[in-house]
């Protein structure tokens, strides 16, 4: 997240674990990541490390990471902006 986009953030902002930037460039999401807005960056960065257990950690990860591959999707929601063609 650049620092002019997390400027406009009111929420606590999150920085990107190692083991979620290792998972995002092992698939080839991290374009993908970037391009979403800075506010579900954070969210989804705080979500997951919100999680007590490394097992819920690990499963929210995977949920990030599919919805990203899919597009159109955030937080099991419909993102028009991200659809793929």
């Amino acid at each position: 997240m650049t620092q002019s986009n997390r400027a406009n953030l009111t929420r606590a902002i999150h920085t990107i674990p190692t083991f979620v930037s290792d998972a995002l460039n092992e698939r080839s999401l991290m374009a993908a990541y970037r391009k979403r807005p800075a506010y579900q960056q954070n969210d989804y960065i705080g979500w997951i490390n919100s999680a007590k257990r490394d097992e819920t950690k690990q499963k929210r990860l995977r949920q990030m990471l599919a919805e990203l591959e899919q597009g159109g999707v955030y937080m099991k929601m419909d993102h028009p902006p991200s659809r793929k063609p």
